[in-house]
Formats: C-alpha cells, structure tokens, sequence
C-alpha cells in the first residue's frame, strides 16, 4: 500500500513538473514577456535542456535553428535571441554557475538567495590566486570590461585571458553579459563585470546554499536526488548530509527513495 501510494505521489509530481516547467507544446512560450514571467514563476531557468531544472529554450518548443549541426544550431530556429535578451530585462541575472559554466537566468528573488554565496566566492577566488586577484581588482576599480579591454589594460593574450576567466565566471564572481542585444538576439559585443557590481545591494547572509538548494528543487519540482549535487559549480559545498539534513527539516521531500521534491505549499 505504501509503494503504491509513493508511485503515485511520484506521477503526480511528474505531472505537476511537466506543467510548471513548460514540457509540453499547448505550453509553449509565445513571447519574451511570457519567458520572463516563467523566469519569475520557477525563479531559476537553465538556458538549453540538460537537467531536470527548467529549461528557457525547451519551453519554447520551437525546431531547431540548424537541425544537422551540434551546439548553437540546436537553438530555437526564431526564439534564440531570448538567450541574450531575457539576461536585460530588470531583474533577471545570468551567472554561469550551472555546471560546466553554463548560463543559469535567476529572479530578483533567487539573487538575493545567491547574492551572499556569490560574494563569498569573490573574496575565495581572489584571496586563491594573484591572477585572479588582480582581473578581479581591475574590474572592481574600471567596473565592466570588454575582453579587448582587459587584453589590452592588463597586458594578456587571449588564450591567458580565457584561462582566468573561465573558473571567474564558473564560481559566479564574474558574470559576462551582452552588450546592448535587440530582442532579435544581434548583439554589439560582450563585457564582463564583477557580481558585486550587477548585484550592488548586499543581500546579507552567511554564504550557505541550502535556501539556494530549496529553491532549486522549487524550480524543478521533483529531481533525482543523484542529479542535484551536479547542478551547480560548487560541489565542495554539498557535504554529505545536506539533502537529508533539508529533507529532516521539512524544507524539501522525498516522495520516493532517490527523489526529491519541493513541499507543494514552497
């Protein structure tokens, strides 16, 4: 009785995923003000689909823009602009923080969950490395760069600059943005700058990720609990514990062994 009653919190857990995260095509995304509303209804959206986190580009439901080529050619065929678009419209933040330093759109509400984790990033990569340290001084005092600025300023080659950057904007003390893109998705170049900069007001807290963790399963409705600790850059803050700790805590459920679940009243 009991499995049989688990299986069916499970389908409709699914049920309700397939719903809230836009999964099927009468559920579609119309337009850019639609994909900012879903923005702010999961609070968290990943830009293409490789998770159980929502997912801006599988909500379109549009074919791709170049079926026989890999990576950007997957894009949706019209709605690809979104991806540059979306990171402009007030309140809403892109860090590469999803695994793999991918884009990960976060709302008002969940940037002030990340603001505290974000700063104390800042202060670990900075006080870990002088070449971090100092594109990190340098963007704290010119404010946001272009890459030729930053080769040029600081006197780096291209491949040392990508090098330094790369683990920046992965750990999400670095956030690059476009710089001024139309809805069509044209943009004028790229920039970086500081998340302290993007995110001036100091939310306060004490850098730890469990209320981000909480918010990323409400984002994704029910996730298997494998999958979770890869969602985000920084592993070394998963310890053992944590999903049974906020799953003890009624903070999260596990409607299944191996799953995890948002309580329905988050």
């Amino acid at each position: 009785m009991g499995r049989a009653h688990s299986d069916t919190a499970l389908a409709e857990l699914e049920e309700r995923r397939a719903f809230l995260c836009r999964l099927t095509p009468d559920r579609a995304l119309e337009t850019l003000d639609e994909a900012e509303e879903f923005l702010r209804e999961r609070g968290m959206l990943t830009r293409t689909t490789d998770s159980s986190l929502p997912s801006l580009f599988e909500a379109c439901h549009e074919e791709p823009y170049a079926p026989d080529k890999p990576g950007f050619g997957q894009w949706p065929r019209t709605k690809w602009g979104w991806s540059f678009a979306l990171a402009q419209r007030p309140g809403v933040y892109a860090p590469k923080i999803h695994h793999r330093r991918k884009t990960l759109y976060v709302s008002e509400e969940v940037a002030r969950i990340l603001d505290p984790i974000l700063r104390a990033e800042t202060d670990r990569m900075r006080d870990a490395d002088p070449d971090w340290a100092r594109v990190l001084d340098h963007l704290a005092a010119a404010g946001a760069s272009t890459s030729d600025d930053l080769k040029t300023e600081l006197g780096l080659k291209p491949k040392e600059l990508k090098g330094i950057l790369w683990p920046l904007e992965l750990c999400g003390a670095v956030v690059g943005r476009a710089i001024d893109p139309d809805e069509g998705g044209r943009v004028d170049g790229f920039e970086y700058a500081r998340w302290d900069h993007v995110f001036p007001q100091a939310a306060g807290g004490d850098g730890s990720i469990d209320a981000f963790v909480v918010a990323a399963v409400h984002a994704a409705v029910v996730a298997t609990e494998r999958e979770i600790p890869r969602w985000f850059a920084w592993r070394w803050r998963f310890d053992d514990e944590l999903l049974e700790r906020l799953v003890s805590e009624g903070r999260l459920e596990r409607p299944e062994p191996g799953w995890i679940a948002a309580p329905a009243s988050a």
